[in-house]
């Protein structure tokens, strides 16, 4: 009598664990790159966000203009405007806020020239570095306050703005943490931004000269020794810190 041909079950059994193996190996394979793919969008838009806030700040730095945005206080006497020359605060800058005029772009803001208040703040994603803005006309601190801040950016661990002054001569002096002069607009303003841990993208070192004047911006351009060697003095002590 001939047997049946078949398999063992043996055979079905070593059949049975290749094949689950491949499926695993399959499946690893596709969840890997599944992650790689969402990783890489992630950076993409992460990238995206950071550019479109760098140059927007940048911007709106260049653009900064030498108008007022406080009155004199009224208490103040004339000996002691003559003494110090116009009380009108054009520019005010510390480590985590400042304060300037300038115009908005067309879909933020109408109507002239704006006061402008960059700030850092907390928020639900960490950190925010966020904008408000209103009218110069009139202006008032809580006019600030009636719209809520846009926010630029988030997910920031650190943050820290820094002003390039002069000396009384009009030479750079160097940087420094907070604006000791409300009454003039400094040379130039850098931003600098760690993020958290989860953030795949990095800040560029944002230095945004004030250009009020074209001729005076390219003056400071040309001496190896003033602006340039200024800016490198700034990325040594970003790169101390890393």
């Amino acid at each position: 009598m001939k047997r049946a041909s078949g398999f063992t079950l043996v055979e079905l059994l070593l059949a049975v664990t290749l094949l689950s193996i491949l499926l695993a190996l399959t499946y690893g394979g596709m969840q890997a790159a599944t992650r790689a793919t969402d990783r890489g969008q992630k950076i993409l838009e992460e990238s995206g966000r950071l550019r479109m806030a760098h140059q927007f700040v940048r911007k709106q730095l260049n653009q900064a203009i030498p108008m007022g945005f406080t009155q004199p206080d009224e208490t103040q006497t004339a000996a002691d405007e003559v003494g110090k020359g116009s009380a009108m605060e054009v520019f005010w800058g510390a480590e985590q806020s400042i304060r300037f005029v300038g115009p908005m772009p067309g879909y933020l803001g109408f109507g002239g020239p704006q006061v402008q208040e960059l700030s850092i703040l907390s928020g639900p994603n960490g950190l925010e570095l966020v904008i408000t803005h209103a009218l110069v006309q009139g202006f008032e601190d809580a006019m600030l306050d009636e719209r809520a801040p846009i926010v630029l950016i988030d997910h920031i661990e650190s943050a820290n703005f820094k002003f390039l002054a002069r000396d009384e001569d009009g030479e750079i002096a160097g940087w420094v943490d907070e604006w000791p002069e409300p009454e003039e607009l400094p040379v130039a303003v850098a931003l600098d931004i760690q993020f958290e841990e989860d953030v795949y993208a990095d800040w560029p070192l944002l230095v945004a000269a004030i250009k009020v004047d074209g001729s005076s911006v390219s003056e400071l351009l040309v001496g190896e020794d003033t602006y340039q060697s200024a800016i490198r003095d700034l990325i040594e002590q970003r790169r101390s810190r890393n």
